[in-house]
C-alpha cells in the first residue's frame, strides 16, 4: 500500500482534571488525548488507516463547554496514512479457507477476500485442514503469505474498515 503524508484537524476534548497552568503538562494532555482518539478512529475513508502522528502543527485556543467544564481544542497535525488502490499488488497472510474463496490479512487490512473464481489455476481441496491446490504454484494453506492484486475495495462506515477483493490471477501472484 502507498503509504501518504496528509494533513488533518481534529477536535481535542480534555476534562477539567487535565487542564493545569503548566502548558508543557497541558501541551502533554493535548497530544495523548489527539493519539487515543486516532487510535479509536481508526481510518476514514477520505485517507485511509491512520498509521503514526508525524507532527503536531498547531493547537488552537481552547473553548470551555458551559455544562461539563470540558475544553475543545483545535487541532492541526500531520499524519502518516496508508490507504488501498485497485490494481496494486500487496502481501497478504491467509486467514481463513472457505470453499467459496479464501480471506487474508494484511497490515492494518483484516478483511481480504479471494474468490474461489480469482484463484488462477488453484482448486479447493475440501478436508480437515482445507486447502487450495495448484500443480504448478504449491498450495495455499492457513498462516501461508500470499502476493495478490487489489481488483476493488469497500468502505465499511459502521466498522471504519475497508473491505478488499483480491486476485491470485496473473504473474508473479501466489505464495511467496
Amino acid at each position: 500500500m502507498v503509504f501518504l503524508e496528509a494533513e488533518m484537524s481534529s477536535n481535542v476534548l480534555l476534562s477539567p482534571e487535565h487542564l493545569t497552568p503548566q502548558g508543557l503538562l497541558l501541551r502533554k494532555s493535548i497530544i495523548t488525548r489527539l493519539f487515543e482518539d486516532i487510535a479509536n478512529k481508526k481510518a476514514s475513508k477520505e485517507h485511509g488507516y491512520f498509521i503514526a502522528i508525524t507532527s503536531l502543527n498547531s493547537i488552537g485556543e481552547g473553548r470551555v463547554r458551559t455544562l461539563t467544564g470540558d475544553v475543545l481544542f483545535p487541532v492541526n497535525f500531520m499524519c502518516l496514512t496508508q490507504k488501498p488502490t485497485k490494481g496494486e499488488v500487496l502481501t497478504g497472510i491467509v486467514d481463513k479457507i472457505l470453499k467459496h474463496g479464501l480471506f487474508l490479512k494484511s497490515g492494518p487490512i483484516d478483511n481480504i477476500f479471494i474468490s474461489e473464481k480469482l484463484t488462477g489455476e488453484y482448486k479447493y481441496v475440501p478436508g480437515e485442514n482445507p486447502v487450495f491446490l495448484s500443480e504448478k504454484q504449491g498450495k495455499l494453506e492457513k498462516g501461508v503469505s500470499v502476493r495478490f492484486k487489489v481488483v476493488g475495495f469497500r468502505w465499511m462506515e459502521a466498522e471504519r474498515h475497508f473491505q478488499l477483493l483480491g486476485s491470485l490471477a496473473g504473474d508473479f501472484l501466489g505464495p511467496i
